[in-house]
């Protein structure tokens, strides 16, 4: 079972909270930091990567001293969290708790990129058993029912409808039919 404590940062003391729920997996978040953040950075006030400790305000603009409260505020939950969580959350529900893995169909495997030159343009969660068939049919059923074979793009060889997906694989599927 994954806790995410949202609202962690109001806390005033965390070790009280992983005391109560020692046996669970819990992961101290803020939502409403991650959502600063993110606004600020689409406003172009900031850098920040999500999932990351720190942010830089972007130099020559001009931030209001209500932002600069803000964002100090901000400073402060992320130096008490070490980030905001979320992602942290994200991250470990998907991949421990439901066990799943990220496969990148591509149209191109050289270019690793789509029809329209698009590099790796789609992420397919798949589960951790999933095969290149099951791939092909989260795309389209006529490319599932049309399956011939994939290719590795890392390792551009040929795999077939029963072969295991791997976390960050880079898949083309070639089928004798085409999406309908």
């Amino acid at each position: 079972m994954l806790i995410a404590a949202n609202k962690a940062d109001l806390c005033k003391d965390l070790e009280i909270t992983n005391e109560i729920h020692k046996n669970r997996e819990i992961v101290n978040c803020s939502a409403e930091t991650e959502l600063i953040l993110k606004k600020a950075a689409k406003a172009n006030l900031i850098d920040y990567i999500p999932g990351n400790e720190k942010f830089v305000i972007n130099k020559n603009v001009d931030i209001s001293s209500q932002q600069k409260n803000a964002l100090n505020l901000v400073e402060n939950v992320l130096s008490k969290l070490n980030s905001t969580g979320i992602e942290t959350a994200l991250n470990s529900a998907v991949f421990r708790v439901l066990k799943l893995i990220v496969v990148f169909p591509v149209e191109d495997e050289t270019k690793l990129s789509n029809k329209d030159g698009q590099v790796l343009p789609d992420a397919k969660l798949l589960p951790e058993n999933a095969t290149a068939k099951n791939l092909a049919e989260t795309i389209h059923q006529d490319i599932a029912k049309g399956f011939l074979f994939a290719i590795d793009a890392k390792t551009k060889q040929r795999i077939g409808a029963d072969h295991q997906l791997k976390n960050g694989d880079v898949i083309k599927i070639v089928s004798s039919l085409s999406r309908g």
